[in-house]
C-alpha cells in the first residue's frame, strides 16, 4: 500500500474506514484498495482509509490515530465482509470500540458490506454474467 493510507490522513475531515480481514498475500489486498480508491474519489465529503483485522498493516488503531492526529473527529467503519456472523459478530465490535478508544476518536460501525442490497445485487449479476 505503500503508505496510502498515510497520505489520506493528511486531509482533515470525517472518515470511513473500510475494514478487511487482511492477509499476508499482497495480492489478496488489491481488491479492497481499488474500493478505497474508487469510493475516495466518489465523495468529497468525507474520507476514506483502508484498515485490516488482522495479518497485515495499516491496522484500524494506526489508521484511526492517524485521522485523529489530522483532526478527524469520527469515523464510520465499515466492515467489508461478505456476512455478518463469525468476525462480525465477535472480533470486529471489539477492535473497533478498543481502536477507538485507543486512537481517541469516535467510532461508529455498519454491518457487513455484502449484506447490503445493492452490493448483493450486484453478486448475482456478477454471477450470472460469469455462468453466460
Amino acid at each position: 500500500m505503500s503508505g496510502t493510507y498515510r497520505e489520506v490522513a493528511s486531509r482533515v475531515g470525517s472518515w470511513i474506514v473500510i475494514l478487511a480481514h487482511g492477509s499476508r498475500d499482497a495480492r489478496w489486498r488489491e481488491p479492497f484498495e481499488e474500493i478505497r480508491r474508487r469510493v475516495a474519489a466518489q465523495t468529497t465529503t468525507r474520507r476514506v482509509a483502508l484498515a485490516y483485522l488482522q495479518f497485515c498493516e495499516p491496522t484500524l488503531e494506526q489508521v484511526l490515530t492517524d485521522c485523529r492526529e489530522a483532526g478527524g473527529e469520527e469515523a464510520l467503519v465499515i466492515p467489508a465482509f461478505m456476512s455478518g456472523g463469525g468476525h462480525l459478530l465477535r472480533d470486529v465490535p471489539e477492535a473497533v470500540l478498543e481502536a477507538g478508544r485507543r486512537a481517541g476518536i469516535r467510532v461508529r460501525r455498519s454491518g457487513a458490506l455484502a449484506e447490503e442490497p445493492e452490493v448483493l445485487d450486484a453478486l448475482v449479476a456478477a454471477v450470472l454474467r460469469l455462468a453466460e
